[in-house]
């Protein structure tokens, strides 16, 4: 049965994405932690990161790289955290979360709600600046 970020991937259930590859997919996370959260996933199915074979790992990390990039330029932080923890979702994905004190990248922390129309101007913002780069 598919994981819930390869139906994502797939189009089946809707996602507020920040950029595609051919290998990698980046969208933003529903429950973040700052605004900006997002998650890359390699667009095969893998459930922990250290399977990942090492050529498919490198370009899941820079890829992340590139999406963290242009987070910086988007959203008001001191850098983009990275969290791979693994547990909520049986496929391997990397959190880039927006940081202003170490608290920012507390998974037990309260989750953000945000409005629909708030997170697809973050997307947008997001996409932006991939291109720019």
């Amino acid at each position: 049965m598919a994981s819930l970020f390869t139906k994502i991937i797939n189009g089946e259930i809707p996602c507020y994405k920040i950029a595609e590859d051919e290998n990698y997919f980046a969208f933003l996370d529903i429950f973040p932690l700052s605004k900006g959260h997002t998650l890359v996933v390699p667009k095969k199915e893998i459930d922990y990161i250290f399977d990942i074979d090492d050529t498919t790992l490198s370009g899941l990390m820079l890829f992340a790289k590139k999406v963290a990039l242009a987070i910086d330029k988007s959203v008001k932080c001191t850098r983009v955290g990275v969290a791979v923890v693994g547990l909520e979702v049986p496929h391997a994905h990397i959190h880039l979360v927006p940081l202003h004190s170490l608290h920012d990248i507390d998974f037990s922390r309260p989750k953000l709600k945000l409005e629909k129309e708030e997170m697809e101007k973050i997307a947008a913002t997001i996409r932006e600046n991939i291109s720019k780069a």
